[in-house]
């Protein structure tokens, strides 16, 4: 099964790709799609679409991940809540089935607490997919977190 993990955010979205066969989970890819600040928002959003698209028809997931929005009073929360919305389109027109989490239920599933620190994510991010070396930019290590927590909670 191919699970591919989403972290929404308007400047960066992380993404993650995760193989997983029987017990184990390998890494295929991650990253992120980076829109340029000064663009206007709307050019930002159809970017985060079509990079988003040529992704997924690349790796032609099983399922997606998708962390859901925390709300929280920022100056950001209305554009990022936005760049969510132009996800779960996308995967929605790309028929990939999508699961949502809350980001203490990614915390839980990998860390076994929802209120655990973001380097006890990680380390659990770098045991479950056997890696040497922590997975970079963060926000494609989140990705990975909640493509993960799509496998342990299918």
């Amino acid at each position: 099964m191919r699970i591919f993990g989403i972290d929404p955010g308007l400047a960066r979205v992380g993404y993650g790709v995760i193989e997983v066969e029987g017990r184990d989970q390998r890494l295929l890819d991650c990253g992120i799609i980076r829109t340029e600040a000064g663009v206007p928002e709307g050019d930002r959003l159809v970017e985060i679409a079509r990079d988003l698209r040529l992704l997924l028809r690349r790796w032609s997931p099983d399922l997606a991940a998708v962390e859901k929005f925390f709300f929280y009073r920022s100056s950001t929360t209305i554009s990022v809540v936005q760049a969510r919305g132009v996800v779960m389109m996308t995967l929605a027109r790309l028929k990939v089935p999508a699961v949502e989490f809350p980001p203490m239920q990614i915390k839980l599933a990998l860390a076994g607490s929802g209120h655990a620190h973001k380097d006890e994510v990680l380390e659990a991010v770098m045991r479950e997919l056997n890696l040497d070396t922590p997975p970079r930019p963060d926000d494609a290590a989140d990705a990975l977190a909640v493509a993960l927590t799509g496998w342990f909670q299918r």
